[in-house]
């Protein structure tokens, strides 16, 4: 598990309006306000060719997502890859922030701006991890 600071995506996070940071002497935690469920960070690597699976899969309809997932498996993440998925997922599976990485210039750069999702949604998310 990854701390909430660690993140890319921190500062996107921290300003989602359903998002309440708290920080305390010896940890940071972020609350999702309409459920009081704590989210937490997770970081995923992927090879190159998972990574782009990865890719695809974000880029597709959420049932279309999951109807993949289904039938080819979920991506299989590795300890150093070339893509990186920055999540953010709550105690109780109602919100998700993620945000995808690739690898170049001695640095991972975003492919997309993070994303959020609530309710339903997160469900087929969770089935990335």
């Amino acid at each position: 598990m990854s701390s909430i600071k660690s993140l890319e995506m921190a500062a996107a996070l921290s300003a989602y309006p359903h998002i309440t940071i708290k920080k305390s002497l010896f940890s940071t935690k972020a609350i999702y306000m309409p459920t009081q469920s704590q989210a937490k960070a997770i970081i995923l690597e992927y090879n190159p060719s998972e990574g782009e699976r990865v890719k695809h899969l974000l880029t597709i309809p959420l049932d279309m997502m999951a109807e993949e997932i289904a039938q080819k498996g979920k991506p299989v993440s590795g300890a150093n890859g070339n893509y990186r998925l920055e999540l953010c997922l709550s105690d109780d599976h109602q919100f998700c922030a993620l945000q995808l990485f690739r690898f170049g210039d001695f640095r991972y750069n975003p492919i997309f701006e993070p994303r959020f999702y609530t309710g339903k949604d997160v469900e087929t998310i969770a089935l990335l991890m």
